[in-house]
């Protein structure tokens, strides 16, 4: 029997293959309230693909995917699975988009692969094991000033009509940091702050799917995750924080900053 992983991996690469070959053939439905929160036919068709061979080798394992939702069965594994992640990206011929898959066992995390198919990056990793960019392993990179940082960060597709959002979040960082980045990928940014390339990473009202393996990264390459207070961290959790571990105080003191004083936007 092949491995987690290496189940995870073949899945990733095919539901990548569905993405690349699918630009062509993209029809659009809208989620919800409003034409914001959208979803195609391509995000469907990556899924089954995925589910498809994760059922293939793991029949009794349970299934928590975006747009099919829960298939519950009596198993302490559940795969997590996001088929695009980042399809506003997608449908516009936006290439950063990717492809994310994890395990989940018993409550805890414990394999997962992001592939980007544009770039052809595979990001992978086991808990307790690292995780590796393309057989490379990931670290975070090493800077301690906020003011020095790259920063990325997500709106949730509310943001129009919610009051809960993230503007002052990214008003504030924009003054603090270095730069702040807006990409449309979670589970990539995820993977860019396990990288190096990006030193935080913040976001509100996101899913499991959106960051169960790129959560894994974070801290298997070094890094630090929690809520914006500073609390443990789940990927069931509506807020995240990631960073590289030496800017993390600073940006939680900053978000703490925001939400008591609720500094106001000019």
């Amino acid at each position: 029997m092949k491995s987690f992983l290496d189940v995870a991996m073949a899945a990733a690469r095919l539901a990548g293959e569905v993405l690349l070959r699918g630009t062509s053939q993209i029809r659009v439905n809208f989620k919800g309230e409003g034409k914001h929160n959208v979803v195609s036919n391509i995000d469907v068709d990556s899924e089954k693909v995925i589910t498809d061979l994760i059922k293939e080798h793991y029949p009794k394992h349970q299934v928590l995917a975006e747009e099919g939702g829960l298939q519950q069965k009596d198993s302490s594994y559940k795969w997590i699975i996001d088929p695009l992640d980042g399809t506003t990206n997608y449908i516009h011929g936006f290439p950063f988009f990717a492809v994310s898959i994890a395990l989940e066992f018993e409550g805890s995390v414990i394999a997962g692969v992001v592939h980007d198919p544009v770039r052809n990056d595979l990001f992978y990793g086991e808990k307790g094991k690292g995780a590796f960019l393309n057989g490379n392993p990931l670290h975070v990179s090493e800077n301690s000033e906020l003011g020095q940082a790259l920063l990325v960060t997500g709106f949730s597709y509310d943001f129009r009509e919610s009051p809960d959002n993230n503007f002052d979040h990214f008003y504030h960082f924009s003054r603090s940091a270095q730069a702040v980045r807006r990409t449309g990928s979670a589970a990539l940014d995820l993977c860019y702050v396990a990288a190096g390339h990006f030193d935080g990473f913040w976001e509100m009202k996101l899913s499991p799917w959106d960051v169960a393996a790129g959560s894994l990264f974070v801290e298997e390459s070094g890094g630090k995750l929690t809520g914006f207070n500073g609390e443990p961290y789940s990927i069931y959790s509506k807020n995240i924080l990631a960073t590289n571990g030496r800017i993390h105080a600073s940006m939680v003191q900053m978000l703490q900053t925001i939400q008591t004083k609720k500094q106001p936007l000019p």
